[in-house]
């Protein structure tokens, strides 16, 4: 499942690609040492690069994105980066620009047809497993929305570990935590299936492993053992989809730029809990109990109250802040907002029906 820089050249070259579209984060391409690599690859190739601007995949970047893209005219769209990076070409790669783009958007009904191009993936960053999934997101006025097709899934990734050693710690903690809830999210989800447990269960056998040493000594071997933790869950949630501590976490984001991961990790440990002692009202087709003791087997605790201690301690060995008040948060103050930018399409895959409310006096809970 690791790929060597090999791979890319090889790819490159024997598929003879004559207009190279490349789609980046200009830190990040910078920083994981992609630039250099890719100056030497590209230079007998018309090549034309756009470096994203936004910390989030927002709509009016996303509209320049297809502008060039459908000016250029590329063979090849190559996107070198992480989740945003990666969601801003899926989403390119397949909308055309129409006046009832973001009506589209908001109602979850864009009619999708055609790749407009081929699409290639590498990701700096292991955590979403966006290369992947057959979802994107893009946020339209502060509120998260989601793109869900086949087409969206990449036609080619590759996993280079040596891009993701120099990213930013936060980003390594943030990325790496996203990983390990979507693993767990997904032996969870109403929609999950045999094939989504078994990818989620291995990507967390190598994640509680890997994820602490990554962070603290990064290395090739840690570095290409969360790539494929990232791979795995993004196969398990590409099945299941995530649940309750995504769909809360998309507002903490876009109102205190909590970065995705770390905001995914705030109400974790109050969201599986309220699952756990809600069984009796399970609309799961499986039995919920035996994931739950499936999950407690991986993590090799007893019960959920030992299970959310050691989700704590991975947190603050990672140092993802879990104090709302150091991160500016007033939920009492920013309520409306927060519920009103929480997305209903991952909250209808919780195994136990969640309400406003119940959403409300478990993140209010962290605020006294």
């Amino acid at each position: 499942m690791i790929n060597s820089k090999k791979d890319i050249e090889k790819f490159i070259n024997d598929r003879n690609f004559k207009k190279i579209f490349i789609l980046c984060g200009k830190k990040s391409f910078i920083n994981s040492g992609a630039e250099i690599f890719f100056k030497n690859l590209i230079k007998n190739k018309e090549v034309k690069f756009f470096y994203k601007n936004s910390e989030l995949p927002i709509f009016e970047e996303l509209i320049n994105i297809i502008k060039d893209i459908k000016n250029f005219k590329p063979n090849l769209i190559l996107a070198v980066g992480g989740g945003a990076v990666i969601d801003y070409a899926k989403i390119a790669n397949v909308v055309d620009l129409r006046p009832d783009l973001a009506d589209l958007i908001v109602n979850y009904s864009y009619p999708f047809k055609q790749k407009y191009s081929q699409l290639a993936v590498i990701p700096t960053t292991a955590g979403s497993g966006a290369e992947v999934t057959s979802n994107a997101v893009v946020y339209l006025d502060g509120i998260k929305h989601s793109f869900e097709s086949e087409l969206l899934i990449p036609d080619n990734f590759f996993l280079i570990p040596e891009f993701l050693i120099s990213a930013p710690s936060e980003i390594k903690a943030s990325s790496g935590f996203d990983a390990i809830a979507q693993a767990l999210e997904s032996l969870i989800s109403k929609k999950s299936n045999d094939q989504s447990v078994e990818y989620a269960s291995k990507s967390l056998k190598i994640s509680i492993k890997s994820y602490i040493s990554f962070l603290n000594d990064p290395n090739l071997k840690n570095a290409a053992e969360m790539s494929i933790a990232s791979n795995l869950a993004g196969r398990a949630i590409s099945i299941s989809k995530t649940t309750a501590p995504h769909a809360v976490s998309y507002p903490f984001t876009s109102l205190f730029n909590v970065s995705h991961g770390h905001a995914v990790s705030l109400f974790f440990e109050s969201f599986f809990k309220f699952n756990h002692d809600n069984q009796n009202k399970s609309e799961t087709s499986f039995n919920l109990n035996k994931r739950f003791s499936l999950i407690f087997n991986l993590f090799k605790t007893q019960n959920i109250n030992d299970f959310n201690s050691k989700i704590s301690i991975i947190k603050k060995k990672a140092k993802l802040e879990g104090n709302l008040t150091k991160l500016n948060i007033n939920i009492e103050k920013s309520s409306d907002k927060i519920i009103k930018g929480i997305n209903l399409l991952r909250l209808g895959n919780n195994p136990v029906k969640i309400d406003g409310d119940d959403i409300f006096k478990i993140i209010l809970k962290k605020n006294i």
